[in-house]
C-alpha cells in the first residue's frame, strides 16, 4: 500500500456537539436540563468536580472507575445504569472513564453482553444521550467512537467501535485539567501525540486524518512542555485538549499500529496508566519506523523541536530525552518490569493484528522482543 491512498474510502464521525475553552463545563446542565435522570461516572479524583457541570435534575454518581478499568468495572456501572435507567450519562473524567461511560451507554438497556460487541460496528444501539467531559488531555476519548476495557480473565484489552458510542456533547474545558499533576500531563500528553503520530505513519494513513494528526502534532509540540511546567497555563491546557481531541478523531478512520500494541502488555501486567505505557515505548516505536516512513518522520521530528535524524538509535535517544525532559522515568525497570517477562509481552503484542497488521514497518515477535529491551 502507498504512503498516500487518496482513494481508499474512510468515514469519520464526530460528536453532535463540542465545547471548547475555559468554563465550559457548565455548559452541560443547559444542554441537559430536559434530560433526568443522569447517571455521572467518574473517577475518585474527578467525582469532586460534578457541580462544576451545574446539571439541575436528579444525579447519582458512580465514582472509582480506575486508571485500567477491566469489565468487572464496566459491569457495576451498568448494574447502576439499570437500575438507575439514565436519560444521560455523562462521562466526567479521562479516557477510562469516558471509555466506561461509552460502554455503558451502549449496553445498559440492551441483552447485549460486552463479549457480544467486542469488535467493530456490533452495538445495536445507544441506550441513553452520552457527554464526554475530558479532565485529562490524552485519549480523546471524548471525541471518538471506540472503547476498551481489560478482561480480567486475560489480561487483554476488549475493544469495542461503534457509531452508537459517539458523544452527543463533547466539552474541552481547560480548567478541569488544571490540577494534573506535571508526570501524568506528560504521560497523557504523550499518548495524544502516538495517537497522532501512529496514526500519521500507518499503513492506513488518509490524507483527510493525516491533517488531523499534524495538528496534533504541532500542538503537542509548542504546549505540553508548558502545561507540564505550569499546569495553571490556560492556553497550554487547552492547546494539550485540541491536540488530544484531534489524536482521538485520528482512532476512528485510522486507527494506532505498533506502538499501543507494544504498550498494552506494561499497561495491563504492570498495572501503570495507558498514556504512561504507551509513552515508554514511544521513541523505540517511532525510531523502528523511522525507515518506513522518512518523510513524516522528519516532520514530526521538526514539529517536536527536535534535530534531523535518520538513524534508529539516534532518533530512539532523541526522543527518549524529550520525554525525560517533560519528567517522565522512561525506563520499563523503574517501574517494576521484569525482563524475564519481555519474552511474553512480545508475544501477547505481536499477537494484536488488529494493530500490527497496519503499522507502517513488519515488526516480528523478535523486533518487538528488541524495542522491550530498549526500553528496559
Amino acid at each position: 500500500m502507498s504512503e498516500i491512498d487518496l482513494s481508499r474510502p474512510i468515514t469519520l464521525h464526530f460528536p453532535k456537539r463540542i465545547e471548547v475553552g475555559s468554563g465550559t463545563a457548565a455548559t452541560v446542565g443547559d444542554w441537559a436540563e430536559d434530560l433526568s435522570p443522569v447517571l455521572v461516572i467518574t473517577s475518585n479524583s474527578t467525582a469532586a468536580m460534578v457541580d462544576r457541570l451545574k446539571i439541575t435534575g436528579t444525579v447519582e454518581i458512580i465514582s472509582g472507575i480506575p486508571a485500567e478499568p477491566k469489565d468487572t468495572d464496566l459491569a457495576k456501572a451498568v448494574e447502576a445504569a439499570r437500575r438507575i435507567r439514565p436519560a444521560l450519562i455523562v462521562g466526567l473524567g479521562g479516557g477510562s472513564v469516558m471509555d466506561v461511560a461509552k460502554l455503558t451507554c451502549g449496553l445498559w438497556d440492551s441483552d447485549q453482553t460486552l463479549e457480544d460487541v467486542a469488535g467493530p460496528n456490533r452495538v445495536r444501539k445507544k441506550c441513553s444521550a452520552l457527554a464526554q467531559v475530558a479532565t485529562t488531555a490524552g485519549t480523546g476519548s471524548e471525541g471518538g467512537i471506540r472503547g476498551l476495557v481489560t478482561s480480567s480473565d486475560t489480561g487483554m484489552k476488549i475493544a469495542v467501535e461503534s457509531p452508537h458510542l459517539l458523544a452527543d456533547l463533547a466539552v474541552l474545558d481547560p480548567d478541569l485539567t488544571m490540577s494534573v499533576p506535571g508526570p501524568l500531563t506528560a504521560a497523557t500528553g504523550v499518548d495524544a501525540l502516538a495517537h497522532c503520530v501512529e496514526a500519521f505513519t500507518s499503513k492506513r494513513a488518509h490524507p483527510l486524518v493525516d491533517g488531523y494528526a499534524r495538528m496534533g502534532i504541532s500542538l503537542t509540540g509548542k504546549y505540553l512542555a508548558r502545561a507540564t511546567a505550569d499546569g495553571t497555563d490556560a492556553d497550554a491546557r487547552a492547546g494539550m485538549l485540541l491536540a488530544s481531541f484531534y489524536g482521538g478523531l485520528c482512532l476512528g478512520p485510522v486507527n494506532t499500529a505498533a506502538g499501543h500494541a507494544l504498550g498494552y502488555p506494561p499497561g495491563t501486567r504492570l498495572g501503570l496508566g495507558h498514556g504512561l505505557a504507551v509513552a515508554l515505548l514511544f521513541p523505540h516505536v517511532l525510531a523502528f519506523n523511522a525507515s518506513a516512513r522518512p518523510n513524516k518522520t522528519a516532520e514530526i521530528l521538526a514539529a517536536l523541536g527536535l534535530p534531523p535524524a535518520t538513524d534508529e538509535a539516534e532518533i530512539a535517544q532523541a526522543l527518549t530525552q524529550w520525554c525525560e525532559d517533560l519528567g517522565l522515568t522512561m525506563s520499563l525497570t523503574d517501574h517494576g518490569a521484569d525482563p524475564d517477562a519481555m519474552a511474553a509481552w512480545a508475544e501477547e503484542a505481536h499477537g494484536i493484528r488488529r494493530l500490527m497488521d497496519f503499522n507502517p514497518r513488519d515488526m516480528s515477535t523478535g523486533d518487538a522482543l528488541r524495542l522491550y529491551r530498549a526500553a528496559l
